[in-house]
This record gives structure tokens, C-alpha cells and sequence, in this order.
């Protein structure tokens, strides 16, 4: 599901967002007359485009059309006639009656959209972009030859934009990664998948540059191609000449809407690794510090008596991190993370989102002109509780954590806010269609005071045993509040 943002950049809601610009871009042609050295027949053939169809041919059954329906939620789409919210009298309505802040209620319509993947084992695992399913009501599969599976989804890492789905099916033909870190800008690509829904298309291009960075998260490291792809394409393919898989389509550059032969993939060997964790426990675990950094620059490397204006500076210390346990300070540069050296914020931020939560590893910092060693014991990135403290409750597709001093910094939260954590969230349940989402502060049930995760737990036990049919949460994001009918199963 090819992500085009005419009129905007940045990363949606949904996940990542393929780039796009609505600006006029002016482009200066350089006419230059060069000669090339003289091509004999023979060599001229054997630098022409080569031969595709055997290749297309063997890799077209490993890809597939991926179809999603979900559930949107339409704020101000009341059908009501009178004044319309953000006029006076509404707003003072609303301000009266729920508080400021709080959202007009939501009309739900059901979407539907489009894109690619490909098989990764004859068993039926198949990975795909992130944003090409998530919040995905229904996942639908359909292989090569026609048929269609309902797919489960299995596990999504919105960092770098992949996901891993399961079909009940077997003996499928399955394409086989390749080494991207072996492929060099010229070599040749072909790139099969589902534009504007015609699936099982070839195209056929380059690669046109690596270690493309579109500012989109801490772990881009794109291969940029010039293999046309579209709206549709997103979670495709990138095959080799040795029909081998080297990148997956996420995103493409694109000034009008279409192809303009500037298109990213998430590089093969990223992929793989990720694409192993979420088979095997159905989420990526990722280090976390805790601090927030900033580049480093001349003057400032110049103000800190630093020879060099490599490594990372700390701008924030979250109270209760791990940064803030290994008496990291605001001011400290970071230019060592386990015996390598830190280049640059975002060099720190990939070393620490590939360690493991709960790793003890040495931090070279440069404090008041001396470097000083540290050693911080690494915690969980996107956990907003400690799962061992976690309740889980399957029946409504929810699990709960405590709201202790790290959730607190986390979130934003203040010492008076009170309440249960929302950690995971069940795909296809009726708290996902609800919107509900990891990090959603659980303030009430049935409008009694939550105060820990055993509240919400015994609060839907009693309603499910009282033959209730739903229960009443009040959820907190960031600064707003709203009710939540939640079904019980």
C-alpha cells in the first residue's frame, strides 16, 4: 500500500509515510559532450540490459497482493445540523459538559487499501511493510496463482516499517534473502508487486545510491532504486540477478503522485534480522537509554574542549532511565558505546536499539574536559511498564502494566496522574478496533479511580460475571481524555 504524501512530509499515523513534496522543483540541465571509448559488438552486448524473464519467471510465485480492511474513525463527522465544532457555542457546549480538550465523538467508516509481500518459507510466512496492515481489521492473502488466505499477523516493527504474517498453507514456493551489504550502486534490480493493484508486476532498474536517509526514524539505512514502483508496490520485492531478495519497497519520492524513479527499500540484511525476531517473539526488543541527544558541531566541539566534533550530546536525562542510573549528566558527550566510537546522535541511537534490554555495557563520556567511563545497564524501548508486572487480559485483546516513575517520564505524565498502562494490544481485537493503543493511559473503569493493573483486571472480571456486555473506560493520550465503550467477549 504505496503511502504517497503529495502535500506533506513527515510519518502518518499509520506507520511510516513514503516522502513526498508538493514544492515545484526547478531543475538545472548540465549539457556535457563526452566521448566514450570505442565498443566492439561483442561488448556492447555483454553490458546491455540483461535477460530477466527466466528470473521473473521463478521469483513471481513468491510474491503476493496483500488486502486490508479497517476501521477509520471520523472526528467532527456528526450528522448534526446545528453550529459545528470550533464555533463559540459548540465549544462552550462541550467545554461545559466534557472539559477542554475533549474530542468530538467519532464516526467509524470502514477503509480498504492495497499492497505486496512475499513468501519467506514454504510454510506460509510472508513479510510486508508495517504500514501496509497495521490497525488492519482483516488481512487477506492472495498468492500468485489466485488464491486467497486470511492472514494472521504475527508481529510488526513500525520502526522500520516491516511486519511478518502467517496463511494456513503449505509447500509454497518462498524467495530467499541476499546479502544487501554486497550490492554496489549500478548493479541491476528487478522489483515485482501489486501497483494500483496489478499484481505480479515486474519492473526493472538500478541501484542508485545506498545509505539513503529520509530523516523518517533513528534506523534508516535505505537502498535508493530506480526500478519504477507505485502506489501498491509498498512491502514487495527488490530481486538481484541471482533472484535473490536485497531490499523491500517502502517508499518512493514523488513531486506528482507517480513514479518518478526515485524509490527506497529497506535493505535485506536489516530485514532479516527483524524479520527473526518477530517470528520468533512476535515484537523487536530494542535497547533503550534514556536521554536525548543533539549533534555536535564545531563550536560546540570548540566550547568543550573536544578535538573533534564526533559523538553524541546529552541534552535530557529521563529521571529513572537508564542514563539516569549510570549518572549520565545533561552536558556529557557520548563518543564511546561498547567499545565503538560514537560519530554522530543518530550512530548512538542504532548501537543502542541493537543491544539487548538488560545488557551491561561500558559508555565512554567527555565531561569537564576528562573522559569518564560509564556503565549503564540498557532497558526496554516501547515498553511503557515492566512485563513481568504485566496483566494480561486475552478476553478484550488488552495487557496492562503499572504506572511507575519510568511509564511516568515516558508518557509525560505528571506525580498526580494515576491509572494502568496499556503495554500490548491484541491485532483483531475489540480493543484494537476501539483504537485503544500501547502507551493509552487507563484512568477509569466504569468510572471508578484506577490505580494499578489488578484494578482494570478485577473491574472486567466483575462486570463479565454481573452479565455486563460492555465496560466504560476513560483513556488518556497525551493531553486528552475520552470514553471508551469497551465490549466484553
Amino acid at each position: 500500500m504505496e503511502m504517497n504524501m503529495s502535500a506533506k512530509t513527515g510519518r502518518a499515523k499509520s506507520g511510516w509515510v513514503v516522502l513526498g513534496f508538493s514544492t515545484v522543483i526547478s531543475t538545472a540541465v548540465l549539457m556535457v559532450s563526452f566521448a566514450l571509448p570505442a565498443q566492439s559488438g561483442q561488448a556492447a552486448a555483454e553490458i546491455a540490459r540483461p535477460e530477466l524473464a527466466d528470473l521473473i519467471e521463478a521469483a513471481q510465485p513468491s510474491v503476493v497482493t496483500i488486502s486490508v480492511e479497517k476501521s477509520v474513525r471520523n472526528p467532527q463527522s456528526l450528522n448534526y445540523r446545528g453550529p459545528q465544532r470550533g464555533s463559540p457555542e459548540m465549544d462552550e457546549f462541550f467545554e461545559r459538559f466534557f472539559g477542554r480538550g475533549f474530542p468530538m465523538p467519532d464516526a467509524e467508516q470502514r477503509t480498504r487499501g492495497v499492497g505486496s509481500g512475499f513468501i519467506i518459507d514454504a510454510d506460509g510466512y510472508i513479510v510486508t511493510n508495517n504500514h501496509v496492515v497495521e490497525d488492519a481489521d482483516v488481512i487477506t492473502v492472495t498468492l500468485h496463482d489466485g488464491e486467497a488466505h486470511e492472514a494472521e499477523l504475527l508481529g510488526a516493527d513500525p520502526k522500520t516499517d516491516l511486519a511478518l504474517l502467517k496463511i494456513d498453507a503449505q509447500e509454497l514456493t518462498a524467495a530467499r534473502f541476499g546479502d544487501s551489504d554486497a550490492v554496489r550502486v549500478g548493479d541491476w534490480v528487478v522489483a515485482i508487486g501489486n501497483p494500483f493493484g496489478f499484481g505480479g508486476t515486474a519492473t526493472v532498474g538500478i541501484v542508485s545510491a545506498r545509505g539513503r536517509d529520509l530523516r523518517a526514524g533513528p534506523y534508516d539505512d535505505f537502498l535508493q532504486i530506480d526500478a519504477p514502483i507505485n502506489q501498491g508496490n509498498s512491502g514487495g520485492p527488490v530481486f538481484n540477478m541471482a533472484g535473490e531478495v536485497i531490499g523491500i519497497n517502502t517508499a518512493i519520492y514523488s513531486p506528482n503522485g507517480g513514479n518518478v524513479g526515485i524509490g527506497f527499500a529497506i535493505p535485506a540484511n536489516q530485514a532479516e534480522e527483524i524479520v527473526a525476531e518477530l517470528r520468533d517473539n512476535g515484537m523487536v526488543e530494542r535497547g533503550w537509554l534514556g536521554v536525548q541527544l543533539q549533534g555536535m558541531d564545531d563550536a560546540l566541539a570548540e566550547s568543550l574542549n573536544l578535538d573533534s566534533n564526533a559523538g553524541a550530546l546529552v541534552a535530557e536525562v529521563v529521571p529513572g532511565s537508564p542514563a539516569a542510573n549510570a549518572n549520565v549528566e545533561v552536558g556529557d558527550v557520548i563518543v564511546e558505546f561498547d567499545d565503538e566510537a560514537v560519530e554522530s546522535p543518530k550512530a548512538l541511537s542504532r548501537m543502542v536499539g541493537t543491544a539487548d534490554s538488560g545488557e551491561r555495557i561500558p559508555m565512554k563520556v567527555w565531561r569537564n574536559g576528562k573522559h569518564k567511563t560509564l556503565v549503564v545497564t540498557l532497558g526496554r524501548a516501547d515498553e511503557p511498564a515492566t512485563i513481568a508486572q504485566e496483566d494480561n487480559n486475552d478476553n478484550v485483546g488488552l495487557a496492562f502494566g503499572p504506572l511507575d516513575e519510568t511509564a511516568r517520564a515516558r508518557l509525560g505524565l505528571d506525580a498526580g496522574a494515576t491509572g494502568a498502562v496499556i503495554t500490548r494490544v491484541q491485532p483483531s481485537s475489540d480493543a484494537a478496533r476501539q483504537g485503544l493503543r500501547p502507551g493509552d493511559l487507563i484512568v477509569s473503569v466504569d468510572q471508578h479511580p484506577i490505580d494499578s493493573p489488578k484494578d482494570v483486571t478485577r473491574a472486567i472480571d466483575g462486570a463479565r460475571k454481573g452479565g455486563k456486555d460492555s465496560i466504560l473506560l476513560l483513556v488518556r493520550r497525551g493531553e486528552a481524555q475520552r470514553f471508551t465503550a469497551l465490549p466484553l467477549a
